[in-house]
């Protein structure tokens, strides 16, 4: 558990791969759009000079490369919303969860385990994969929102069902049930 954050940086961010699945396309083109918040980039890939130029062509777009990952987890939990834009069918949204840990709202696509993780108006938006139009009116909607309330439920929500004590405890339900099952096989 790294503790929660406070949302006081006066930015957005996205930590992950740069990437085509990872939308991060999308987001540099949605950010085209937003003029009164930053954008912090975490990570690094193959999309890594698309994110270069993006920088250079827009002010309020900063790529910080890969940072430890304590580090980023600092920049989460300082940022006012965590946007993830993938395209991509992820299995669990990890990099969400570590969202919620720190106490930061979600604007994520409305796919697969993203579109399950958040709940719009509660603990971030979800928008439509690829539609950066969207993605910026989600960003300007959080943005003129009073993110505390989203800011208590998405660490309410970590706390109910992701610490590593729930976690583990899940964890060996599947492994009970699984030996059950064998033993009456």
């Amino acid at each position: 558990d790294p503790g929660g954050g406070d949302g006081a940086g006066d930015y957005a961010i996205f930590v992950g791969r740069l990437s085509q699945e990872k939308g991060i396309d999308t987001l540099l083109d949605a950010w085209s759009r937003i003029e009164h918040l930053n954008l912090k980039i975490v990570g690094d890939g193959p999309q890594a000079d698309l994110v270069r130029a993006a920088c250079e062509r827009t002010a309020n777009i900063h790529w910080h490369g890969e940072l430890a990952h304590a580090d980023a987890l600092d920049l989460i939990g300082d940022a006012k919303m965590l946007v993830m834009p993938s395209r991509w069918y992820g299995t669990f949204g990890r990099t969400i969860i570590e969202a919620y840990a720190k106490g930061t709202p979600v604007v994520a696509s409305n796919l697969g385990a993203m579109a399950e993780l958040v709940e719009p108006g509660v603990t971030g938006a979800l928008f439509q994969p690829g539609d950066a139009a969207e993605l910026a009116d989600c960003v300007r909607t959080l943005m003129t929102s009073d993110l505390a309330p989203m800011r208590r439920r998405a660490r309410a929500v970590y706390e109910e069902r992701f610490t590593a004590e729930i976690s583990y405890a899940a964890l060996m339900n599947i492994y009970d049930q699984a030996r059950r099952r064998r033993a009456a096989a």
